[in-house]
């Protein structure tokens, strides 16, 4: 091994208590129920507004008295700094950056914030330090260095990009070669306390934490960052556990998940510092409108508007006809208006619109639908914002908030 990367390299073992003992875990805390069209993230990830957390953290620091404006974190490079600053501008919240070396920047719709450009951890330790009242980072990130606080709380859990999953992998061949799940795995005999199961990884919290949770007794864990997936290969680990999006570079470097295996499946998440919320001036009502214009476009993002023209005896009997099919029943229901035309020489009504908003993965069976009950010159807008009375989200962070 080069003495480069021996320097990157650390092992450390995982101790297995004798008697029974709970391990330090994240525990989510979900909200109380949303309404029928909230988002929700997948399984072993966060409720719509959680609190993250495990042991009591040690005192925090207090509030900056002397900072008036609100800081939010965005990750500083790669896709998902791609991503952020994309969804940000579709909610027409451009970040403004004069200077693409400057770590700050500003929202010019939202003139009482600072945009600071950071790596993701960071952004989690400066929302528990104070130094940040709000981020966008994966909710894997938030698992892992945001383990000892309880002051974080996920506002909005799924931002629709920067999907993937911590995920335990292991060769295709070898000793692995007729395991297929964790718990085979658990019950290999080859691992004992003088040769334990070398597992890679760069989520040290909850790789070990997944590991003690599934009954493995001899494991040693090593820290590293980067191309995990050749540590096997070379002989240097058994296994590892890293974030997995498509699978392809598992296939490629001969590794495969097995079942079970899925540590925390992760998206794009919009954190808060519970402090900041409660006693920095502005927070909560920037939160409420980043909150609003967040949920208004992602969920506009999967709908669309159809519009039809239909022959009908009246604006009833044409709504009758709709909402008896129930693809396109709309969001409360059809807008019926009348269409109104010149016929032998006086204004008459033959024809009604028909607006109804649409699921796009419904859309060729709505127009297929519409066709059926007499519908023509279907028309197919995209949505921006699809904007509720109150987004449920921002009454689970009230509740969570205690406000």
């Amino acid at each position: 091994m080069s003495a480069m990367l021996a320097a990157r390299l650390h092992s450390t073992a995982i101790p297995l208590p004798q008697s029974p003992s709970p391990p330090s875990s994240i525990r989510l805390r979900p909200a109380p129920a949303a309404g029928s069209r909230s988002r929700s993230l997948a399984p072993r990830a966060a409720a719509s507004a959680t609190a993250v957390a495990t042991k009591p953290a040690a005192a925090a620091a207090p509030l900056s008295a002397d900072r008036t404006v609100v800081r939010i974190g965005l990750p500083s490079k790669g896709r998902m700094a791609e991503q952020t600053l994309s969804l940000l501008k579709s909610c027409q919240l451009s970040v403004r950056q004069l200077n693409p070396r400057q770590y700050t920047a500003d929202i010019p719709l939202i003139p009482n914030m600072e945009v600071w450009f950071q790596r993701p951890k960071d952004i989690v330790r400066k929302l528990q330090s104070g130094d940040l009242d709000l981020g966008i980072v994966g909710f894997d990130t938030v698992s892992e260095y945001g383990q000892v606080s309880d002051d974080l709380v996920v506002v909005h859990d799924a931002l629709d990009f920067g999907q993937c999953r911590l995920s335990l992998a292991v060769p295709k061949g070898g000793v692995f070669e007729n395991i297929h799940s964790v718990e085979d795995m658990a019950k290999m005999p080859e691992w004992t306390e003088e040769k334990p199961l070398r597992v890679v990884t760069g989520f040290g919290y909850l790789g070990a934490k997944f590991l003690k949770e599934n009954g493995f007794k001899h494991v040693r864990l090593l820290s590293a960052d980067g191309a995990l997936e050749s540590f096997p290969p070379m002989g240097m680990a058994d296994a590892i556990v890293d974030l997995v999006s498509s699978g392809t570079t598992l296939r490629e470097n001969n590794l495969k998940e097995i079942e079970g295996g899925v540590v925390l499946e992760s998206q794009a998440t919009l954190v808060a510092s519970r402090r900041s919320l409660h006693k920095r001036k502005g927070v909560l009502e920037v939160t409420h409108e980043l909150l609003e214009r967040l949920e208004a476009h992602l969920r506009a993002s999967t709908e669309l508007m159809v519009t039809a023209n239909m022959r009908g005896n009246s604006a009833e009997d044409v709504a009758e006809r709709v909402l008896s099919l129930t693809s396109i029943c709309g969001l409360q229901g059809p807008t019926i208006s009348p269409v109104y035309c010149r016929h032998d020489g006086k204004v008459a009504v033959e024809y009604y619109a028909m607006n109804v908003v649409v699921p796009q993965k419904l859309l060729y069976k709505a127009i297929q639908q519409l066709r059926s009950i007499g519908g023509s010159g279907v028309l197919v807008t995209k949505l921006t914002y699809i904007f509720d009375e109150e987004t449920p989200r921002w009454r689970n962070l009230l509740t969570e908030l205690g406000l």
